[in-house]
């Protein structure tokens, strides 16, 4: 547990798969921390202080040192409190992790995002395919009941945004991206995930999440 000389905050906004892999690690690890909600469209001073770079949730806060960027953020967390390992100890095992993670949001949360929120239909089916081919990727390398093997790990709290993401966009814009029959082993892991008790409490709720992105498609759809 954090203790009183350690002040830990965590900028952030509801609904975002990168602010919730932050939510996720310091709940597994048990920290306590102070949560500043922030609205995309009228960005705190404090949001413009901590990550005058890229001016993005999440922002990690420790002693009042910003950390940003979620996957760098998990690792600092990792680093700091040793209690429930997130990154695997061996450092092969430890630079696979960091690939595979990366390789979540340069493939899947880019391809998937476009497959469903471009309504161009060839631009669409190149995002649709882009999808597929990464996805199988992780299937081909899920060896294990979690990536992290019978826990999960780094590259499963990286890979929230499939487990709970995907399958709220790809419902919104009439898409199969991610299915049971496509990825059996991915889909098993996506539901073993989502109902770990330590992942469970820390996702947003799904109903709102659903209505703000089907607002959002319609508007799209609206505009074309």
């Amino acid at each position: 547990m954090a203790t009183n000389q350690e002040e830990v905050k965590l900028l952030g906004i509801v609904g975002s798969p990168f602010v919730c892999r932050v939510q996720i690690a310091l709940s597994l690890k048990g920290i306590e921390y102070k949560y500043q909600p922030e609205k995309l469209d009228n960005k705190s001073d404090l949001l413009l202080k901590y990550n005058p770079v890229y001016k993005k949730v999440p922002v990690f806060v420790h002693n009042e040192k910003p950390i940003s960027e979620s996957l760098v953020i998990v690792e600092y967390i990792d680093e700091t409190w040793k209690d429930h390992p997130i990154l695997p100890a061996e450092p092969y095992q430890k630079a696979l992790a960091r690939f595979w993670s990366k390789f979540i949001d340069d493939k899947c949360v880019a391809a998937a995002w476009k497959a469903a929120f471009t309504l161009d239909e060839k631009e669409r089916e190149k995002s649709v395919a882009e999808s597929y081919e990464a996805l199988q990727f992780l299937e081909d390398e899920l060896k294990d009941k979690f990536f992290g093997g019978e826990e999960f790990g780094f590259v499963d709290i990286a890979a929230v945004f499939i487990a709970f993401w995907i399958p709220i966009i790809q419902e919104v814009a009439g898409l199969q991206l991610f299915t049971s029959d496509k990825f059996p082993k991915l889909y098993k892991w996506s539901q073993e995930f989502s109902n770990h008790p330590v992942v469970k409490e820390s996702l947003p709720p799904r109903e709102p999440l659903f209505a703000f992105f089907k607002a959002r498609y319609e508007s799209l759809a609206a505009s074309k």
